[in-house]
């Protein structure tokens, strides 16, 4: 839903200036309510899987991203469309999609 701001509420003294905080606010809430929050994907060595059509597929967390099938990967993305064939969003296709946005 929306969330009514008035300029007083915000302590600013014109509509100009309100909308440049809600373009703030706005910008602050992508970054930090769409990223996910999953520590242990900070962990290098940190493993995923995932069956698909009966395999079942192993991602290893590197340093620099993924690693699948010993070849890198920059995004989980890159590798469930690897394995499907078709374009998935990676942080749906390995069950991590619930968990973005908690602490």
């Amino acid at each position: 839903g929306r969330i009514g701001l008035s300029p007083s509420l915000l302590g600013v003294n014109s509509t100009a200036r309100m909308s440049e905080v809600a373009v703030s606010i706005a910008r602050w809430t992508l970054r930090h309510w769409r990223r996910p929050c999953t520590p242990c994907l900070r962990v290098t060595g940190t493993r995923l899987l995932r069956e698909w059509q009966g395999v079942e597929h192993v991602v290893t967390v590197t340093a620099d991203g993924f690693e699948w099938q010993g070849r890198p990967y920059k995004s989980l993305s890159a590798i469930a469309r690897a394995i499907t064939g078709t374009r998935w969003n990676g942080w749906t296709f390995f069950g991590l999609k619930n968990h973005r946005g908690r602490s």
